[in-house]
């Protein structure tokens, strides 16, 4: 399976290299409330008012050349923080772990969905065979939240166009800014799902829906059924990109989960066309040992 080094992967317990581990999370600096002032009268905007998100977006600090070997032996190429020990474990204030294994240190894996009693067995059945039943692994687009933010934006007045650079490839996603409803179940259920986007004020968005059932929110066998309803929001401010979803899938899960907020930077790097995603890993596990993927 091919991996660029600019994405999370699992790091599989096999007898091939292990895959490069990447965080697409970063801790949250928010200026003061002067600075904001400022730099929101500096974003961009388009003709018709609306903040600009055109163009590539990427975590801030170093580029891709910034490499940082983690002590489990893997490399962490941009954004490692979360994946240090162990000052900021603690940093999410005790949020319910994860039935897997967890991070890449071992620890539980923060801010996983919680589920109702009657599904944790299956959690834990899907965790213990990721490597088995995980979609992701099989070059599979992952799904909605789990894609994480858009590593690209292009857009009109009519809708956005989501790009990414996933490490099973690029996808797209095309959001309708026009008003339409949402497609109808019959044109057919997707790994990422019909989307339709609305601004409320400065921030656009996005309703996601009609989703086939072969994708996760996250790892560690995180699923979700047809129903599941997700809710992106982004908002630029100056030449950054706030961006967090949550998902609703009230027939599985206690309440809706909140993924974390994501931070990101605009950038003048192109998105490169990726090599094709191909399955050369899984014959060659060893045991269902995984890593958390966090996108």
């Amino acid at each position: 399976m091919r991996i660029p080094l600019a994405n999370s992967c699992f790091l599989l317990a096999a007898t091939v290299a292990a895959c490069y581990v990447v965080s697409h999370d970063v801790t949250a600096q928010g200026p003061g409330r002067a600075g904001e002032s400022a730099a929101a009268s500096t974003t961009p905007r388009l003709p018709d008012g609306r903040p600009e998100l055109n163009g590539t977006w990427g975590p801030p600090g170093p580029g891709r050349g910034a490499q940082l070997k983690l002590p489990d032996g893997s490399i962490c190429v941009t954004n490692c923080a979360d994946l240090l020990p162990p000052a900021a474990a603690g940093r999410d204030g005790g949020a319910p772990a994860a039935p897997g294994r967890g991070g890449a240190r071992g620890a539980p894996q923060r801010n996983f969905p919680k589920y109702k009693p009657e599904f944790l067995a299956k959690v834990k059945e899907l965790d213990e065979g990721q490597v088995k039943f995980d979609t992701a692994l099989k070059c599979q687009p992952p799904g909605v939240p789990r894609i994480g933010p858009p590593a690209k934006i292009l857009q009109t007045a009519k809708e956005a166009v989501f790009l990414y650079d996933d490490l099973n490839g690029p996808f797209f996603r095309v959001i309708t800014l026009d008003g339409r409803p949402h497609r109808p179940v019959s044109d057919g259920r997707t790994y990422l799902g019909d989307s339709i986007g609305k601004w409320e004020g400065d921030t656009l968005v996005v309703e996601t829906v009609n989703f086939n059932e072969d994708t996760w929110l996250i790892d560690n066998g995180a699923f979700h059924t047809k129903d599941l309803r997700v809710i992106e929001r982004l908002t630029r401010t100056g030449d950054k990109l706030t961006y967090q979803a949550i998902s609703y899938d009230p027939a599985v899960l206690v309440e809706p989960w909140e993924g974390r907020v994501r931070n990101l930077q605009i950038t003048d790097q192109q998105l490169d066309e990726p090599l094709r995603c191909e399955d050369r890993d899984l014959e060659h596990v060893v045991n269902g040992a995984h890593h958390d993927n966090v996108r």
